[in-house]
């Protein structure tokens, strides 16, 4: 119900003004910003995560292999695909990092799988034939091999860490040669963009633009996590947002809202490490190029999703996060 206010006019007298006919009314309350885990115990290293076909969650599991079909308002985990090539490492990085669909048909992203790191797998698109079938569309690592960036590098294969579907093919983002990279389905790639060493992680599309967040280089500090947004045609990229430390994903919310997650601290082990725990956050893209932090104390997020007014975020411990209330705060 809403409040009845009391304005006193110069004679003193009191006129009781109903809220419902007054400019006067209260504002509504806000609701709280919620956290909800909704699923965990899924790996030790995830990366990325899509939307897909029935509004489901897909999320790609390189220390197992294996893409994670997970139902958003229960939690419910099932098997979508198995027997990709896993992570060389243990409790690192690599084997599928993210997965697109192109229609009904889903593409996985594979990396750091190649001799280059101790393995014998090919780094590139792995089309999903079925449950455990795969073909390989694009081989990357040897495309990359045969076209090294113009920035300094160690691993000739690059490091893939995010894609999505773009314009009928797939929008690769290499963080270690700093690029993005088209992919068409029949395995053809091109080199869409390159940048100087400003660490690129992940890609929204709105219309004909790509907003592209940005790590920044070692030891990531705020000044250097932006979010860029690249022209249509020229891909030229010009500054919408700046001051928060190493950005891994950005995501618009349906009403057009831009959102990005802070990975968070950097631990200062190595290149490619990563934060320390509890120390990243989710934060809305203001209009002045700042960043209002609605969640902070998130535990190392990697990817960030919408499904309606509510946000999904996948966590590298292999926990998924949904937060609700966000479009309130």
């Amino acid at each position: 119900m809403n409040r009845k206010k009391i304005i006193v006019g110069l004679a003193s007298l009191a006129i009781l003004l109903m809220s419902s006919q007054s400019t006067f009314a209260a504002p509504k309350h806000k609701k709280q910003i919620t956290v909800t885990t909704i699923a965990w115990g899924l790996s030790t290293f995830l990366l990325g995560s899509t939307v897909g076909p029935g509004g489901a969650l897909y999320v790609p599991d390189g220390q197992e292999g294996v893409i994670w079909r997970v139902e958003p308002k229960t939690g419910d985990v099932s098997l979508f695909a198995s027997g990709l090539p896993k992570a060389v490492l243990t409790d690192d990085q690599g084997g599928p990092g993210d997965v697109a669909f192109i229609g009904n048909t889903a593409y996985a992203m594979v990396t750091l799988v190649a001799s280059d790191i101790g393995g014998s797998d090919i780094v590139g698109i792995y089309r999903v034939d079925g449950p455990s079938s795969f073909t390989i569309i694009a081989d990357i690592g040897q495309w990359s091999s045969d076209n090294p960036p113009d920035v300094p590098f160690f691993l000739p294969t690059g490091a893939q860490i995010s894609m999505q579907a773009y314009k009928g093919g797939l929008l690769v983002v290499d963080g270690h040669h700093n690029r993005l990279l088209r992919v068409s389905v029949d395995g053809q790639i091109s080199e869409l963009v390159a940048f100087q060493n400003i660490v690129p992680t992940g890609t929204a599309i709105w219309g004909d633009r790509i907003y592209l967040a940005q790590a920044g280089p070692i030891p990531h500090d705020p000044a250097t996590g932006k979010v860029l947004a690249l022209g249509r045609k020229s891909f030229t990229p010009s500054e919408v947002a700046s001051g928060l430390r190493l950005l891994i994903d950005v995501e618009f919310h349906p009403g057009r809202s831009l959102y990005v997650l802070s990975h968070g601290e950097w631990n200062g082990q190595f290149e490619g490490s990563p934060a320390l725990p509890n120390t990243g956050a989710l934060a809305r893209v203001n209009d002045d190029g700042t960043f209002t932090i609605l969640v902070d104390n998130l535990n190392q997020p990697t990817s960030l999703e919408f499904i309606g007014n509510t946000a999904y975020v996948t966590l590298l411990s292999g926990s998924i996060l949904r937060i609700e209330n966000l479009r309130q705060s």
